[in-house]
């Protein structure tokens, strides 16, 4: 036995008398620890005892995310992109369905920003580069004016790029600002150039709809009726290709229905459709039928419903309750891990938004509608937000196994003709 055990042997033991008040003592500090945490868990802001409503639950799981918002046309049809001069956090200044107040009373989390342009004069031929010159300046002046706006209102914007970024924001509750991201609504806007999608992409794009209410060199458009191509062109394959490899989503609204059936054949990452609704409920062209869906469910898309009154209740008239059955309709359908929200506010015309979601500050109301017929909270935040964050996170690996590949290289003409 060492020296140091001998004195620990020999050291008298404390009485017993004293052990029980140094025991009494420290189960007096503990209990006084306890009260004193239990207080101050009931009065510091999310920490409280009572539990979350089942809203509140699903918007803890999940940011809520809109797929599609024309928020940046208004400014340019109104405002011919003076943004200085004007005060957009004033609920006065604009007429439309979105401003920042209502913005920031809507809950959301995200928002993929529409860099539209109109499609060329119907006269003239989709594959002429020259056609598109137009549209793509306007473009670059649009994707511009998303980034001077999120500079401009800083409170209320701030930039995202990928899927960590949204949920990264999503965590941090120090700030309430919208992560936003920007979406080109026709590759008529590319002017038939890949490098173009590269710059759009490098610009802040994360998806990039096929074609809009025309004809392209890439796609065929579900208006006009008269195909150009039968569905993706040859050009059309390539450039999915070039999206995947980007780690650009793939959007198929305003698409012909064969367009749609080649780019779920054709493309490595899943699709989406950012604003359209079931063909089931209105047979609208712009509307998703039910094979598209079974496909969407096959490849892991998503289909994000837009609340336009003419394709929720092939009506100008609609409510609420429309929208919430396209949703029901699609979940019940092929899962609600395929649903997501894609509202089109501000792209609707002079038409007004469906009773109980007239503009951006009642998305809330849609997902406690959703939860009232049922929806379970787990369902209901994969909606919101968590099911397109899947698809965009799919779609940035699909990206990164492909960056070994070479870019798609544009024809250039000769500068010695």
């Amino acid at each position: 036995m060492d020296k140091q055990s001998l004195l620990e042997r020999q050291r008298p033991s404390p009485p017993r008398s004293g052990r029980k008040a140094t025991l009494g003592a420290i189960t007096c500090l503990l209990i006084t620890v306890l009260w004193f945490l239990q207080g101050w868990l009931l009065v510091k802001p999310g920490l409280s005892s009572e539990p979350l409503s089942p809203l509140e639950e699903v918007l803890r799981k999940a940011p809520l995310i809109d797929g599609h918002n024309d928020f940046p046309i208004y400014i340019r049809a109104f405002y011919y992109n003076h943004i200085y001069g004007q005060n957009f956090s004033d609920t006065a200044t604009l007429i439309g369905q979105v401003d920042f107040p209502r913005l920031q009373k809507s809950r959301l989390g995200a928002q993929f920003w529409s860099a539209y342009v109109e499609c060329p004069a119907e006269n003239e031929h989709p594959k002429e580069q020259d056609t598109y010159y137009e549209a793509m300046h306007e473009t670059l002046q649009q994707i511009d004016l998303i980034n001077r706006l999120m500079d401009r209102y800083p409170s209320y914007l701030r930039r995202a790029s990928s899927a960590a970024d949204v949920w990264e924001h999503h965590r941090d509750t120090s700030s309430t600002a919208i992560s936003s991201l920007i979406g080109i609504e026709g590759l008529h806007q590319i002017a038939n150039s890949a490098s173009a999608l590269r710059l759009f992409h490098n610009m802040g794009a994360r998806y990039v709809t096929l074609t809009h209410s025309c004809h392209n060199a890439y796609a065929d458009s579900c208006s006009p009726e008269k195909p150009l191509h039968g569905g993706l062109s040859s050009l059309g394959k390539e450039a999915v290709h070039e999206m995947n490899r980007l780690g650009l989503m793939v959007d198929l609204s305003h698409t012909s229905v064969a367009t749609q059936r080649d780019a779920f054949e054709t493309s490595q990452a899943p699709v989406i459709y950012t604003h359209s609704a079931a063909y089931a409920l209105c047979n609208h062209e712009r509307n998703v039928g039910d094979e598209e869906l079974l496909s969407i469910q096959q490849t892991g898309g998503i289909v994000m419903v837009n609340f336009f009154p003419g394709f929720v209740a092939c009506s100008p008239n609609a409510t609420l309750h429309d929208v919430a059955d396209h949703i029901v309709y699609m979940g019940e359908f092929i899962g609600y891990r395929h649903v997501g929200i894609g509202a089109d506010f501000d792209g609707m015309g002079f038409d007004n938004g469906p009773d109980g979601l007239e503009h951006v500050g009642k998305y809330p109301d849609l997902l406690e509608e959703l939860l009232r017929r049922g929806v379970s909270v787990e369902d209901v935040s994969g909606v919101a937000g968590a099911n397109i964050l899947r698809v965009l996170e799919e779609v940035e690996q699909v990206s990164h196994r492909m960056r070994g590949e070479q870019p798609l290289e544009d024809k250039v003409k000769s500068l010695f003709v």
